[in-house]
């Protein structure tokens, strides 16, 4: 029997295992109400904590001196740092790249915390794909660079959602995305973990990496918990 305090708004199938949008109500905060992505029955992402999500917009856009600025983003989830990109009027234009159309299909239906301010905004583009794989390929000739990309996908760098993610984290990998930032563009990736290994890959790519700690208090485990965003350029 389904507890009474979560209402599934979707239950789909993909391959990377059951994919579920819920809405729960906490029962530590009675009354606060959250919308939690799982992937294969584990929590994958919530609105509950966005902290990290948006401050891997807001880092890289303060890192970013320029105006209309393009930005790609991979990993839509509940638009959290799609969100964050649109706040500043310097970005002429942002383009999601999601894995799942179903995660695409929810935010067209207004399932998401952030839909309506989405949808409404017409720099942003969402478009259904591997991230991974766009970065991994030569750009289009002619194609403007990117001056933000912007990744949000795996748990971390060492615990990958699907194992075909392994070599965009390695030195090899790193040069190819690399390709589509345009002159001074930033690099930034999100993770639940910190790594030694992929910091040192950034370090053999770009002249200058930053590693950014975001601290929050986690009321569900008790206690603080942190996230770790990884920006680089040159």
């Amino acid at each position: 029997m389904q507890p009474r305090n979560i209402e599934i708004l979707a239950d789909e199938a993909t391959d990377l295992g059951p994919l579920c949008l819920r809405r729960r109500e906490l029962l530590s905060e009675p009354g606060t109400v959250v919308t939690e992505i799982t992937l294969d029955h584990q929590l994958l992402m919530s609105s509950y904590y966005t902290a990290s999500e948006r401050a891997l917009a807001r880092v890289a856009l303060e890192m970013h001196a320029g105006e209309a600025l393009r930005v790609l983003i991979g990993g839509l989830g509940l638009g959290y740092t799609a969100h964050e990109s649109l706040r500043s009027p310097r970005v002429a234009r942002a383009e999601v790249v999601e894995f799942l159309p179903q995660v695409i299909d929810w935010l067209g239906r207004g399932l998401v915390p952030l839909a309506q301010e989405l949808n409404a905004d017409e720099r942003l583009a969402v478009v259904a794909g591997d991230v991974y794989r766009r970065l991994a390929e030569a750009p289009q000739p002619g194609a403007p660079g990117f001056d933000l990309i912007l990744i949000d996908v795996d748990h971390s760098p060492d615990e990958k959602l699907d194992e075909t993610s392994a070599s965009f984290y390695s030195a090899p990998g790193l040069r190819r995305a690399k390709r589509h930032l345009a002159p001074g563009g930033v690099f930034g990736v999100w993770s639940y973990a910190e790594s030694s290994p992929f910091a040192d890959a950034l370090r053999a790519v770009f002249r200058e990496v930053q590693l950014e700690e975001v601290t929050y208090e986690n009321a569900q485990e008790g206690g603080e918990s942190s996230d770790w965003l990884f920006f680089a350029r040159d």
